[in-house]
């Protein structure tokens, strides 16, 4: 699936020891015009993985905070359209094709939210609230900027309309209940730094 000369695509990666999703991700991503994984120094085999796929562009970055990372691979993105993907999601060929689609279409939104189906042991969630979680991945580079106060759950600043795509990302998100209680506490320390340069206190026991 190639995107046409008009309008072309930039996918974003940030990863961090993400050796268990990173080559399916990428093999699944070929109809991107331009891909770069922003990496932060990871120590399992992702860099060597990433740098075995000739169309992708691999570099490093001291990691400060979710919002840092993500504006920094903002920056190195050559095409108006971008679409960050984490390493743990994969998008359907309905989403591909509608993605494709929406970036050459006479448009009028500069941002676009996706639905998530989040999986849990390889099985999906279909309740707590997550079936209907949407967030802004497909967006103009131009009309759009992450805010630099949010260090966690990222909030995207969009100067423009925005609209949603009908077909959802599907989200690997936890492989094991400690794998969600080990990325609840890293956001918890990432969110009371956030609420502390803030100037409010908070403990993480």
């Amino acid at each position: 699936m190639q995107i046409n000369n008009e309008q072309k695509l930039s996918v974003l990666i940030i990863t961090l020891n993400e050796e268990r999703y990173i080559k399916s991700l990428l093999e699944d991503i070929d109809f991107a015009d331009e891909i770069i994984v922003v990496d932060s120094y990871s120590t399992d085999k992702t860099v060597e993985i990433v740098k075995s796929f000739q169309n992708v562009k691999l570099i490093q970055n001291d990691f400060t905070n979710y919002t840092a990372q993500r504006n920094f691979a903002l920056d190195q993105a050559r095409n108006s359209w971008v679409l960050f993907i984490d390493a743990d999601e994969r998008l359907t060929s309905a989403l591909k094709t509608e993605i494709t689609s929406t970036i050459n279409s006479n448009n009028t939104a500069s941002a676009y939210l996706i639905y998530r189906t989040f999986m849990f042991k390889n099985k999906p969630l279909n309740f707590s609230g997550w079936q209907t979680d949407k967030i802004f991945r497909l967006f103009k580079k131009s009309d759009c900027r992450y805010n630099s106060e949010r260090m966690v759950h990222e909030k995207l600043i969009v100067n423009g309309k925005t609209s949603i795509l009908k077909n959802k990302i599907i989200h690997f998100s936890y492989t094991s209940y400690q794998d969600y209680k080990s990325k609840m506490y890293n956001y918890g320390i990432l969110k009371a730094n956030e609420k502390q340069k803030k100037g409010k206190n908070h403990l993480i026991f």
